[in-house]
């Protein structure tokens, strides 16, 4: 079964056409790198992945079913652009609530290991209004593969990390994939989505002008695919 699945699929803002014309097929196991200039459309069809929105037309299966059941939407994990953590509750709060949210058993040693995980194991106990930006995105990459979900949507998952914070998540994206789950991560940052990504799609004013595994040639030179598909559609 394929992970994700979308055809025909449009959104429109008032008579913008958000994304126009979209199939996509992304297999169970894939890290895509979805990536796109400003305004390009991925915030938006990450949105209607996770169920947060409806297409305009189309349609949209996630694991194979529609993604705002509520089923579905229990086997994804989700980072958008608003980070969605406590301030008052310190870190290791904050996941325990969410792992009980869950409904995970061993709440508090899950939250622990997640928190080692992403390099916040000293920081368990600190409030996060503490943390720097990059401290509160690693808690919320946390928080998205916390409940170790079949689909992870990620947009701009790089935000704010230094270097070895971005290795940190690198590994993670590559363990996900080796684990069978799937990663959609949208991002501007194009050298460190492509390092973990096995597949890419390049969006270009709401149309896929790009989808194709990613390539070596990819790596050496990451300006090139929008270089040769930048102004397609």
């Amino acid at each position: 079964m394929n992970a994700l699945e979308l055809e025909d699929v449009w959104k429109f803002y008032g008579d913008f056409p958000a994304l126009r014309r979209l199939h996509l097929t992304v297999p169970q196991g894939a890290c895509l790198a979805l990536l796109g200039r400003n305004g390009a459309g991925k915030t938006t069809l990450l949105r209607i992945l996770a169920g947060l929105m409806r297409a305009g037309r189309g349609a949209v299966r996630v694991l194979g079913a529609d993604p705002r059941d509520r089923a579905v939407r229990a086997r994804m994990g989700v980072l958008g652009h608003g980070i969605a953590l406590y301030d008052e509750l310190s870190a290791i709060e904050n996941l325990v609530l969410f792992a009980r949210l869950y409904g995970l058993d061993d709440a508090f040693g899950r939250a622990r290991q997640w928190l080692e995980r992403v390099g916040l194991g000293a920081s368990a106990y600190s409030l996060v209004r503490e943390f720097s930006r990059g401290m509160r995105q690693r808690l919320a990459v946390a928080r998205a593969f916390l409940h170790e979900p079949e689909v992870v949507l990620l947009d701009e998952p790089f935000t704010a990390l230094d270097d070895r914070a971005v290795e940190t998540l690198q590994g993670l994206l590559r363990d996900a994939v080796t684990e069978g789950r799937t990663i959609v991560l949208s991002t501007h940052q194009l050298r460190e989505a492509l390092e973990p990504a096995t597949h890419v799609a390049l969006l270009v004013r709401g149309r896929l002008a790009f989808f194709g595994e990613r390539s070596r040639q990819m790596l050496e030179d990451p300006g090139r695919l929008y270089r040769e598909f930048g102004e397609a559609g």
